[in-house]
C-alpha cells in the first residue's frame, strides 16, 4: 500500500491530532461523523500510519495515557500545555522502546575501531551533532563536524576506509546528506545514521541505523522545526555507551596479570 496520505486522509489525520485526547473514547462511526469522512477513509489512514486499524490505534493511545507524570501541582494547567508535556514524554519513552541494543553495540565497535569520526548534519540537527562532536573529543576520539552543504559533498568524496561517518537527520531526506551517503556507500565507508525515519533514502544507504520516534503533533506546523528530542536521546545513549565501554577497556588494561 502507498504510504502517502491523500488530501482527505491528511485532513483526517490533522483532525485526529487536534482532538487526540478524545479519540480513545470515540467509535469509528462517531469519528466518521465528527470528521465528515467515511469509515473506510479512517481505516486506510490508520494502515498508512502503521496501525492495523482504528481499534489498534485507540489501544495505542490508551497505553500512552498510562503516564506517571504528575500534574496535581498545577491546578489549572492549560490543555495544550499538558499536551505538549505528554508529547515530549511520548517521544522519549517510545524512542527508548525502539532502541536496538544490538545496533548500539555494533555502532560502539565501529566507532572504537575507526581512526576518525566524521559527523554530517544540517539545520536544527546541527545542535545535536555539535554536542556529539564535543563529547567525542572529550573522550579523546578524533571527531569532525561538517554542516555546510558544499563541504559535506567534497568531504564525502575524500574519506578513507578507516573513517566512520555519522549522519544526524530527523527525516533522512536532506539531499546533500543523501549524496554524501551515496559516496560513502560506493567507497565502502562505514556509516551510522541517527534518524526518526527508517524508510528514508538516507537510512537505506546506511550501514547502521538508530531510529527514534517522531510525534505527528507539531506546534509550529507551518515551519520545518520539529522536535529533535528523539535524536538527542539516541545520541546521548550512543555517546554514554561508548564512554562506558572505553572506561571498561582502560580498567581491564590496568588489571594485574597473574
Amino acid at each position: 500500500m502507498d504510504s502517502r496520505l491523500s488530501e482527505t486522509e491528511k485532513y483526517l489525520w490533522k483532525f485526529i491530532t487536534k482532538n487526540i485526547n478524545k479519540i480513545p473514547n470515540l467509535s469509528i462511526v462517531k469519528l466518521s461523523e465528527l470528521a465528515n469522512v467515511s469509515t473506510s477513509t479512517i481505516v486506510r489512514t490508520m494502515k498508512k500510519k502503521g496501525y492495523e486499524g482504528f481499534t489498534a490505534f485507540k489501544h495505542h493511545l490508551k497505553d500512552e495515557q498510562n503516564t506517571t507524570i504528575n500534574f496535581s501541582n498545577v491546578e489549572k494547567i492549560d490543555t495544550e500545555i499538558k499536551s505538549s508535556i505528554l508529547k515530549n514524554e511520548q517521544e522519549v519513552i517510545r524512542t527508548l522502546n525502539m532502541i536496538n541494543t544490538g545496533v548500539i553495540e555494533d555502532a560502539i565497535q565501529k566507532i572504537e575501531s575507526s581512526e576518525r569520526i566524521i559527523i554530517f548534519a544540517r539545520a536544527f540537527s546541527e545542535f545535536i551533532a555539535e554536542e556529539m562532536k564535543i563529547k567525542f573529543q572529550l573522550a579523546n576520539k578524533y571527531c569532525e563536524l561538517h554542516t555546510d552543504p558544499n563541504i559535506i559533498k567534497i568531504m564525502s568524496q575524500h574519506l578513507k576506509k578507516t573513517d566512520t561517518v555519522i549522519f544526524v537527520s530527523l527525516n533522512g531526506e536532506t539531499e546533500e546528506l543523501i549524496d554524501a551517503a551515496k559516496n560513502c556507500y560506493n567507497k565502502e565507508i562505514g556509516t551510522i545514521t541517527i534518524t526518526t525515519n527508517k524508510e528514508s533514502p538516507l537510512s537505506m544507504l546506511s550501514e547502521l541505523v538508530l531510529v527514534g520516534f517522531k510525534s505527528e503533533i507539531s506546534f509550529f506546523p507551518d515551519y520545518e522545526v520539529r522536535s529533535r528530542l528523539p535524536l538527542s536521546v539516541i545520541a546521548r545513549i550512543l555517546l554514554d555507551s561508548y564512554v562506558i565501554r572505553m572506561n571498561k577497556h582502560h580498567e581491564n588494561k590496568k588489571l594485574p596479570i597473574n
